[in-house]
């Protein structure tokens, strides 16, 4: 017997609009049938394949602390750089910035209540380098 995660909650004070905030990010959506609405205190959101959902909770404790775990995002199209600028446009900050001169590394950002999360290389600029 096996287990299996049914989805990733995230804590936090607003749950209408860091799911709103990370669905722009992730280019995810809401259940059409049980849409997300200002004022819910549990807001769900899905993968375009519905594989992968992401719980948003509200909480009354504030973000205490680095995060135990947390999201390691790729850009599905352009480069890490390109997409940093896209999440800095739409709120994101930057906690810790880990790129290297030879193109590696990453970028540690935090979303709108502080959650962090990282911006990797993409697939087609990790294989472009090994070219």
């Amino acid at each position: 017997m096996t287990s299996y995660v049914s989805h990733t909650t995230v804590d936090c004070s607003d749950a209408y609009a860091l799911s709103r905030w990370w669905e722009e990010v992730l280019g995810y959506s809401q259940d059409p049938d049980d849409p997300n609405e200002p004022g819910h205190e549990e807001c769900l959101i899905f993968s375009a394949d519905r594989g992968h959902r992401l719980l948003f909770i509200e909480v009354p404790e504030g973000k205490q602390g680095k995060n135990r775990i947390h999201f390691d995002l790729r850009p599905a199209d352009g480069t890490r750089d390109a997409e940093l600028a896209r999440l800095l446009g739409l709120g994101a900050t930057v906690v810790d910035d880990r790129r290297k001169v030879d193109g590696t590394g990453w970028v540690v950002l935090a979303d709108p209540e502080g959650n962090e999360f990282c911006i990797l290389r993409s697939d087609a600029e990790i294989a472009s380098a090994r070219g």
